[in-house]
């Protein structure tokens, strides 16, 4: 310990004193397996660290890999369901040309029914 210039030498012993018996309130024995019990976790904690890193590392890897193809199946999806709903689009404007033509051909009400049958995908289901 540092003494400072105009220190008694009853202070320094009175600060020597305090500083034994913060000593010894805890044992060398638990010091050292408190730094023990650390440098285990600081090792665990690393092991985990140099996991995840490997990991985010091969997920972005991947996700490079797939996301051309995923993009490019988005896109046929959206064309797929543009085109069925340009024919469904037609087939009701057949129905209906159909049934103003030709009333006696269908019975009542069940044009209505037969109009648009499919679900409508846009809303969210119950």
């Amino acid at each position: 310990m540092q003494k400072s210039p105009g220190a008694s030498p009853e202070t320094a012993a009175a600060a020597a004193e305090v500083a034994e018996q913060f000593r010894s309130l805890v044992s060398a024995e638990d010091v050292g397996s408190i730094k023990q019990a650390q440098h285990l976790i600081l090792g665990r904690l690393q092991d985990s660290n140099a996991v995840l890193t490997h990991f985010n590392e091969y997920s972005e890897q991947c996700f490079a890999e797939v996301s051309g193809d995923f993009a490019s199946k988005t896109r046929l999806l959206k064309s797929m369901k543009d085109d069925l709903d340009h024919i469904f689009l037609k087939l009701r404007s057949m129905k209906s040309r159909l049934a103003a033509t030709y009333p006696d051909a269908f019975p009542d009400g069940a044009m209505a029914e037969m109009m648009d049958q499919r679900p409508d995908l846009e809303s969210p289901l119950d």
